[in-house]
């Protein structure tokens, strides 16, 4: 793991921080005000609104697969990916898709629509142990952020390590990394002086790929630390946090009387997808984007982005990490 300094001192970073660090791994997150999401972007970044938060320990990176399969070994869960799929709670699904399984990214060789999302295949027996399907495996890749994770697997895995999953403010506000306003974690620039911060797409999404490698998830830590030294903040994969899925953010508060402090989302009534009729199912909030963003598509690498997500779904670009609140 890449360590990068985060421009702050250990003694700067211990005179703020509450009592004794509660996993070596995690820093102390400061709190305070700040201007969370964006009028510039996409429709539900916005409005751009003040909110407060109170200071709280953050993952210094993603949940890996090292850490996940300690977590299985102690208490023989198993995951979403893992269990196969009840008839019930999807009306009208092909039989044969009801088998344990996940959606793995699979790039075509041409260009195609990008409203169809046909870049996904639903591959039974994918799973956090086997990301790309049966055959494949995470030896070697220990390192790498655990993925196939749906969102009561990130909380089951939290609450065995004494953690939570942040608030979407939470992960916003550590995100920015002291920087208010900024586009990026890192600044305003995407890539300063040409050097890359964060495991995105590079060509055209989906079918041209000018890395030297397939797409996919990287280790963590490598990329350079935000200013609260913490690493892969955006790009690489996606993550969980608590919020139920609201379609726009609240009305701006200005009088500090009025500032939102802690906010937690919206209801789970509003995070239904209107679009689905048949299958009903509550969504949360995605946050930091992934390796498959790209300028021709899906500009979510960013402190402001958001994304919904439903909470049975499991993908190889989505993870988490984790906070402990004071």
């Amino acid at each position: 793991m890449q360590e990068v300094s985060s421009g702050k001192s250990d003694k700067q970073i211990a005179a703020k921080r509450p009592g004794k660090v509660p996993d070596k791994d995690m820093n102390w997150i400061p709190g305070g005000t700040f201007i969370m999401g964006s009028d510039h972007h996409y429709p539900e970044e916005a409005p751009a609104h003040l909110v407060r938060v109170d200071g709280f320990w953050m993952d210094r990176y993603a949940v890996t697969n090292k850490q996940f399969q300690r977590f299985v070994k102690a208490t023989g869960y198993v995951t979403v990916a893992e269990r196969p799929p009840k008839a019930e709670d999807y009306p009208g699904a092909i039989p044969e898709l009801l088998v344990p399984g996940s959606a793995v990214f699979q790039q075509p060789n041409h260009p195609v629509n990008l409203q169809t999302c046909s870049w996904w295949i639903y591959v039974p027996g994918a799973n956090w142990r086997h990301p790309a399907g049966p055959g494949s495996s995470i030896k070697g890749r220990e390192n790498y952020p655990v993925v196939h994770v749906a969102y009561e697997d990130a909380v089951a895995y939290a609450a065995w390590a004494g953690k939570v999953l942040p608030t979407e403010a939470q992960w916003e506000f550590a995100a920015r990394g002291g920087l208010e306003g900024a586009v990026y974690t890192w600044g305003n620039e995407f890539a300063p002086k040409g050097k890359r911060m964060a495991n995105t797409w590079e060509g055209e999404f989906p079918w041209q790929n000018l890395k030297q490698r397939s797409p996919g998830a990287e280790p963590v830590g490598s990329y350079p630390a935000n200013g609260y030294g913490l690493y892969d903040m955006i790009g690489n994969v996606w993550e969980w946090t608590t919020d139920w899925y609201r379609d726009s953010h609240p009305e701006n508060k200005k009088k500090s009387c009025c500032i939102p402090v802690n906010p937690k989302g919206g209801t789970q009534e509003e995070s239904f997808d209107p679009n689905m009729v048949q299958a009903q199912i509550s969504r949360k909030v995605l946050k930091g984007g992934s390796f498959l963003c790209a300028p021709n598509y899906c500009q979510r690498y960013r402190p402001a982005a958001r994304h919904p997500e439903t909470i049975d779904t499991s993908t190889c670009h989505i993870g988490f990490r984790c906070v402990v609140n004071v």
